[in-house]
């Protein structure tokens, strides 16, 4: 399977968001990512249930609904309700996260389990099984136009390594400060899915730069 690239809507132009959607729709690019921040998780606030809905009202593609919020599990039903097609959630927020896990696949979900970038993989020994995705941090979360973290590779590569070991078919997907220098080096450590927010909404022409990241 070839990688994804997923451009991140918390870059887009909310003045212009039916454009900026329709642009992703026209481009290479897989899958949307969509970053869900409560104020008390992460220190910023993003959007909320009706911006999802009116995104995937334009969309063609899959929702990658990345949540940074606190008890994820009151809202599974409702983000499968605006479109989400894959529901992720921080292993940092998530007290119960096998018992989440299972309602987000019984609500018809993929399940993702994001890590800070202070959490070692090794947490996820014995959750793995259970996700379909795991969403890398490479910056801290809360705001996008960070500086990409290094000793993400690393991460990445023992992930990778536990993946094989266990059989799974876990994507790894890295959120942060991805870019047209960088993102090759991740592809080669092992990463599947490349969030690009700033990298793509940036750009003078974000229909080529989703083609560069998709190369």
């Amino acid at each position: 399977m070839s990688h994804i690239v997923a451009p991140s809507i918390l870059s887009a132009d909310f003045g212009n968001l039916q454009r900026d959607v329709e642009m992703i729709n026209q481009s290479k690019a897989p899958w949307f990512h969509i970053d869900v921040m409560d104020g008390v998780f992460v220190p910023n606030i993003s959007f909320g249930f009706p911006v999802i809905k009116a995104i995937n009202k334009h969309a063609k593609k899959p929702l990658d609904v990345h949540l940074m919020i606190v008890q994820p599990e009151r809202y599974i039903e409702d983000f499968k309700n605006v479109g989400a097609h894959v529901l992720t959630v921080h292993y940092e927020a998530s007290t119960h996260l096998h018992r989440t896990l299972q309602q987000i696949k019984a609500a018809g979900m993929k399940t993702g389990v994001a890590l800070n970038p202070h959490t070692p993989v090794s947490v996820l020994e014995d959750i793995l099984i259970e996700t379909d995705l795991v969403c890398m941090m490479s910056v801290n979360p809360g705001f996008g136009g960070q500086k990409f973290i290094e000793n993400t590779y690393k991460k990445v590569t023992q992930l990778k390594q536990m993946i094989k070991d266990k059989g799974c078919q876990t994507l790894i997907e890295i959120d942060g400060g991805v870019d047209l220098n960088n993102y090759k080096k991740l592809l080669a450590a092992g990463a599947d899915v490349l969030v690009a927010g700033n990298t793509v909404f940036s750009s003078t022409d974000p229909l080529k730069t989703i083609e560069a990241l998709m190369q």
